[in-house]
């Protein structure tokens, strides 16, 4: 059975497309779409894009869409960048926060506090390649824990 995973970020513009381009690639075990808390037109962001290029990710296709019911209910798992954005879901669909993890939780490096991943929107160049990485080694976390868990449910 496909898992069918919705990765959310405020705009989906610059984490959640990267975010599912990573987890989708080489993998036909699941199924990785995005949206945003507040999206509103257009592609990925261009620097991230180019990172994401550099790695062998391909954004080009992209469009921002919204966030709604009907993506989190198609959804078996719905991984967000920040608690806040778990807790506008929770606000708005209450019965969908039981499946909405945050896509930083496996970083045991870090406190709770920081496993969110900040929005680099507008942000520095340096600021946007920091925010990839910790992207990357989110996505890594969640291939094994999601390649690990076979037909189990992790949530």
């Amino acid at each position: 059975m496909t898992k069918r995973i919705l990765i959310v970020c405020t705009g989906n513009i610059c984490r959640s497309p990267v975010a599912a381009a990573m987890l989708q690639k080489d993998n036909a075990d699941i199924s990785v779409v995005s949206a945003g808390i507040a999206a509103g037109q257009g592609g990925a962001e261009p620097r991230l894009a180019a990172l994401a290029q550099a790695d062998g990710y391909d954004l080009s296709q992209h469009q921002a869409r919204q966030v709604d019911r009907n993506l989190l209910a198609d959804a078996d798992l719905v991984l967000v960048m920040s608690a806040k954005q778990r807790q506008v879901i929770a606000r708005s669909w209450p019965e969908m926060l039981g499946k909405t993890l945050l896509f930083g939780m496996w970083r045991t490096d870090k406190p709770v506090s920081e496993r969110d991943i900040p929005d680099p929107y507008q942000r520095s160049d340096e600021v946007c390649e920091l925010v990839y990485e910790e992207i990357k080694i989110a996505s890594v976390a969640w291939r094994e824990k999601l390649k690990n868990t076979g037909s189990k449910s992790l949530w």
